[in-house]
């Protein structure tokens, strides 16, 4: 039976990541970069597909593990009757290539381990040609290399599955590197020095976080992983470090998530910035402008985290999938839809990053008008909508009020900041926009927006109404758009995305709650003076977050069980930016609600 997801913990080099599971096992690592070949790959098939496990050979008895304050370096220590044992895990920041770290610490008595090794790459599906010494091992196969080095006791050789004993106070330091297969293998290295400088690393890069309001562990803890998330030679911030972890088991709804969605950009930057990250904004908000840049009606919804365009979808059929998801899915076909609420995002971002001061790129505002001139003529297209769906276009309401945002920051920039543009003629789309949403788009019979025009459905994306400024929070039909939404999404204390047995995606019903969702009611509540319930929801979120302080994607509440790509950049920007809107006046909420 696999771990559950939320048995899994992130380690990473702010270029890729890997995932280590409460029993000693990394099931899942890219190299050299988030969205390239899987070297581990067991999280998504059987463990031939490629793992890393050290454990104790015997029963353990309980399993403990936390981070260090303010780092990612992940410590699993194993009970047994023998003794206790630690597992050290960290990848080292780096330059060009991939470090995987880990140290074997005896703390009490003497423990009989076990080590399995199983590299494989190409998700799986290739298996290396394999060479051993007595302290490393070599795997080749095409582009790809990994050297692993170490010392085991008692003269034990590294290989694919050995067994050591390990006594109190003693460590056994061990990593494995990826290299280009053409080069020479790395050189031996200091394997205690490279894990004593990323805990330093990350110590400093924790302490420069000017977060002040409650919920303060949480809320770096989410800063930690979405630098984690970030691809640190370009700034953009991948949505997460996996793909095809399924938001219903044994279901359809498998996606590759590794990629950089534009729409996250906004929330992004008010979640860094609430801590004081400027540099980490500014780095996101110059791969925003590159990946966005060329003709405005080419403009994708998500782009590789160096700004690649081609991400064609695939299934890898040798992978069974995570609990017998499949398919399990490599690139992602909905970079290909049209879905108009992004370029609401991309104005809405950079006038944010203008409002907080990040120096202007000298070409920004001609590349904005350049798409206010492609939405002019496209904004009342039906498209995919904000939830990529599979099933017919339709005049999603949400993306029609991301174009009435992207006007309105325009008219913005034009008033408050000196820019030069038609605003007369701005003014009046603007205007027109909002109209027709509150005429097509509201169904007066139950006072609340609907899913898209003519629809008697909600979807949990028209709690961005108030939050954008669409409509002030007190409005009437802004409460009973809120009230809508907790009567048909409610699921067991939670939000979903939408009724996905009424059929509007095109894919068969099931998946479970969006945590992002829940924390947009949350911030709903809050700016309509419910404050209490939005604290009970925010709670009961805090709550999901596994023993490491992580969220996926979505969760099961009949379960009881995380779901969806792992971790997840929404779910952690969603923490921290209702952390700030419930800690004091003028948070996001507010703020984005006001521009």
């Amino acid at each position: 039976m696999p771990l559950r997801i939320e048995d899994y913990a992130i380690i990473g080099d702010t270029q890729t990541a890997a995932l280590v599971g409460k029993d000693g096992s990394i099931d899942w690592l890219c190299l050299p970069r988030f969205d390239s070949a899987a070297c581990f790959a067991a999280l998504l098939g059987d463990e031939s597909n490629g793992r890393w496990r050290i454990a104790p050979e015997g029963e353990v008895r309980a399993v403990h593990r936390r981070y260090r304050d303010g780092t990612l370096l992940l410590e699993t220590e194993f009970i047994c009757d023998e003794g206790v044992v630690r597992v050290i895990d960290c990848m080292p920041p780096r330059g060009r290539v991939a470090d995987l770290a880990r140290i074997i610490e005896g703390v009490r008595g003497s423990v009989r381990m076990r080590m399995d090794l199983d590299l494989r790459f190409d998700y799986g599906h290739v298996t290396p040609w394999v060479r051993r010494g007595r302290e490393r091992m070599l795997a080749i196969a095409g582009p790809d290399a990994v050297c692993v080095q170490g010392r085991l006791p008692d003269g034990v050789e590294l290989a694919r599955h050995t067994a050591f004993t390990v006594h109190e106070n003693q460590r056994i330091p061990l990593v494995l590197v990826w290299y280009p297969s053409h080069e020479s293998p790395p050189e031996p290295m200091d394997i205690e020095t490279v894990v004593a400088d990323a805990e330093l690393w990350w110590r400093e890069w924790s302490s420069r976080c000017t977060y002040a309001g409650g919920w303060r562990e949480e809320v770096l803890r989410s800063l930690i992983t979405l630098k984690a998330l970030t691809y640190a030679p370009t700034g953009g911030i991948v949505a997460a470090a996996t793909t095809s972890l399924p938001e219903w088991i044994g279901g359809v709804r498998n996606w590759d998530y590794r990629y950089c969605w534009l729409r996250d950009a906004t929330f992004a930057l008010y979640c860094l910035m609430v801590a004081g990250y400027f540099e980490e904004a500014h780095a996101w908000r110059d791969w925003l402008l590159r990946a966005a840049a060329g003709d405005p009606a080419r403009m994708q919804i998500m782009y590789g985290c160096g700004g690649e365009r081609r991400l064609p979808e695939f299934a890898v059929p040798w992978l069974s999938g995570y609990e017998g998801s499949s398919p399990v899915r490599v690139g992602n076909a909905a970079v290909d839809q049209l879905q108009l609420d992004v370029y609401g995002e991309v104005m809405d971002a950079l006038h944010v990053a203008e409002r907080a001061g990040i120096p202007e790129d000298g070409s920004m505002w001609d590349m904005q008008k350049l798409l206010l001139d492609f939405l002019e003529s496209a904004w009342g297209r039906p498209d995919a909508g904000i939830w990529e769906v599979r099933g017919p276009v339709r005049q999603f309401t949400h993306s029609k009020v991301m174009a009435w945002v992207a006007f309105d920051r325009a008219i913005k920039s034009l008033q408050q900041h000196g820019k030069s543009g038609p605003l007369k003629r701005w003014t009046r789309l603007r205007d027109r926009i909002h109209d027709e949403v509150c005429r097509n788009g509201f169904d007066p019979g139950r006072s609340t927006f609907t899913q898209y025009y003519g629809s008697k459905m909600v979807d949990a994306s028209l709690l961005q109404i108030a939050l954008v400024g669409f409509l002030p929070a007190e409005d009437p039909r802004v409460r009973g758009t809120i009230e809508a939404i907790e009567h048909d999404l409610w699921s067991d204390g939670f939000v979903l995305r939408y009724r996905t047995e009424d059929g509007v995606d095109g894919l068969p019903a099931g998946e479970g709650a969006f945590l992002a969702c829940t924390f947009w009611l949350a911030d709903n509540l809050a700016l309509i003076g419910r404050r209490e319930d939005a604290l009970r929801i925010f709670e009961r979120l805090l709550g999901l977050c596994n023993d490491v302080g992580l969220l996926a994607e979505q969760y099961d509440p009949v379960a009881g069980r995380q779901l969806g790509n792992f971790p997840q950049a929404f779910s952690h920007i969603g923490l921290v930016n209702t952390a700030r809107n419930l800690s004091a006046a003028g948070g996001p909420a507010e703020h984005r609600a006001e521009e």
